[in-house]
């Protein structure tokens, strides 16, 4: 792997856009770049439309979505954009973008088309509280999920029309995360009670369910555990003044992966119940680009990352880290997951095993974030304060 020099960043507002060439500015073209500026208003939130052409802020206290057009410079807004964990969503092949939105004490739901920036669709939710949305990645299925007092998600059609409604129980806190799988055809839903339930997209019925239990003892899964290993002086060859990388590496602590054997405890915490948003149930998943694995973690399990066989709907691996799990991402090109844990290394895990990386940087890089560039032979690795891009080399990406 190589990487880049440290850049400065803030909230964690640093993707790549969709047509790989940018970060803000522009990566062929060095001398070009843009800064946009919100004024008064502020701004929570920054993403890319699909075209890659077009930037959309979200001011403070959600008054509006504003459109930067990068080309022409022209401007769009966007009212009442609700404030909820998921608001926007785009279709996979870019042509249209839905917007929860909050008017008169009721949730709905806009769709506009990405071309022009023109209302589609405007239609009401049966939601109390919507928390989200999403597409499904051909297109046809938006789905949107109620706030997590009330398990209920519902599915539209691009024209508004419910297709289904589902609740696994009621009385008790309910969805935490979605996924769909790449194929759309499986929905996974991610809940407190500590499951992932699958729906198909046939009937949108449960075909099964998976559970998190805090001991496994089924010798057909795999454990990988992250131990420490002090950093070899024999094999380095000291230089004076030391580079980046070996100055790096020789203030930091070394990891590896062991396999565990079977029956294995993990690690894991009692949540607060008395606290709002317990640490507990499935927060994070995600499916892989081939739709072969589904990638969780458990809250109140917070060192793991379980990943399921969805040919053989059972589970395959866990990784079990030093410290908790901060974000996961998997390689849009080939069933590779790659990992942070709140420190300065990137983990990277596929089907042949699993590594630990240090990434060689000065000062204290706390990795909290990663996107994937869409080609897979990227990476982005973000701190509170700064980000770098990890390269792939060519016989790693194969």
């Amino acid at each position: 792997m190589n990487f880049s020099e440290l850049f400065k960043l803030t909230s964690l507002l640093s993707r790549f856009s969709p047509n790989g060439k940018c970060l803000v500015w522009s990566l062929e073209q060095p001398d070009w770049h843009c800064k946009i500026d919100e004024g008064s208003a502020g701004l929570v939130a920054s993403c890319w439309s699909p075209d890659g052409r077009h930037i959309l802020n979200t001011t403070e206290f959600h008054l509006r979505i504003t459109v930067w057009s990068l080309c022409t410079k022209s401007v769009s807004y966007i009212k009442y954009p609700k404030a909820c964990q998921q608001g926007i969503a785009f279709t996979k092949d870019g042509r249209y973008m839905a917007v929860a939105e909050r008017r008169d004490c009721k949730d709905f739901v806009s769709i506009f088309v990405c071309s022009d920036w023109q209302l589609l669709r405007h239609f009401d939710t049966e939601t109390q509280d919507l928390f989200g949305i999403e597409w499904a990645p051909n297109g046809c299925v938006l789905a949107v999920w109620d706030t997590c007092l009330e398990y209920k998600i519902l599915l539209y059609s691009l024209d508004g029309r419910l297709l289904s409604t589902y609740r696994a129980y009621e009385w008790s806190l309910g969805i935490k995360s979605i996924a769909w799988s790449p194929s759309s055809q499986f929905l996974a839903i991610g809940s407190y009670d500590e499951k992932v339930r699958i729906l198909n997209h046939v009937t949108w019925k449960k075909i099964t369910e998976f559970e998190h239990p805090t001991t496994i003892a089924n010798t057909k899964t795999i454990v990988y555990k992250e131990v420490e290993k002090s950093p070899s002086a024999e094999t380095e060859t000291l230089s004076f003044p030391p580079s980046r990388a070996s100055a790096s590496s020789w203030f930091s602590m070394q990891s590896k992966y062991d396999i565990s054997q079977v029956p294995v405890s993990l690690h894991h915490i009692k949540p607060v119940a008395d606290r709002a948003n317990p640490k507990i149930g499935v927060g994070m998943l995600a499916f892989s680009a081939d739709n072969c694995f589904l990638a969780t973690k458990n809250d109140n399990i917070p060192n793991a990352v379980w990943i399921w066989d969805i040919q053989k709907l059972k589970l395959f691996v866990v990784l079990e880290q030093l410290s908790a799990i901060q974000s996961f991402q998997w390689d849009p090109r080939q069933p590779r997951l790659a990992l942070c844990t709140g420190n300065s290394k990137v983990y990277l895990w596929s089907p042949a095993g699993c590594v630990s990386v240090q990434v060689p940087m000065e000062g204290d890089f706390q990795i909290v974030s990663l996107s994937w560039h869409s080609s897979g032979d990227s990476m982005a690795l973000l701190s509170k304060d700064n980000f770098c891009v990890c390269y792939l080399e060519r016989e790693e990406v194969k």
